[in-house]
């Protein structure tokens, strides 16, 4: 599983039939500290995330073990919209984090 933001979408008017109903979005991947990686992805939308919203998302066989994905061709899927990541003051440093930070959405709030 990884983290990710909504950054847009993608329309195909053509497309697999199995893949019709899928709404693509554009995914930035996110370092545990919600810092940007340098890499995207277009998922299926599974739980109806929408444009600068944090996600979680899953790759490979693992997108396509859900209701909504088995047997679809899908490669990545978003499967949760988060409401925030809490890093343990013992691995806070490890990750760059101080101890306690909280991240709610896309912004720092300290405990």
């Amino acid at each position: 599983m990884q983290l990710g933001k909504v950054i847009g979408t993608v329309t195909a008017t053509r497309k697999e039939q199995r893949l019709e109903g899928f709404k693509l979005l554009i995914v930035h991947t996110l370092k545990i500290d919600l810092s940007p990686t340098y890499s995207y992805l277009v998922a299926v939308d599974t739980v109806g995330a929408g444009y600068g919203e944090i996600v979680l998302l899953v790759s490979g066989s693992s997108a396509r073990q859900s209701d909504v994905t088995n047997g679809k061709p899908v490669d990545a899927a978003v499967v949760g919209i988060i409401d925030s990541v809490n890093i343990l003051p013992d691995f806070a440093e490890s990750a760059g984090l101080q101890p306690g930070e909280v991240f709610i959405r896309d912004r720092r709030e300290a405990l």
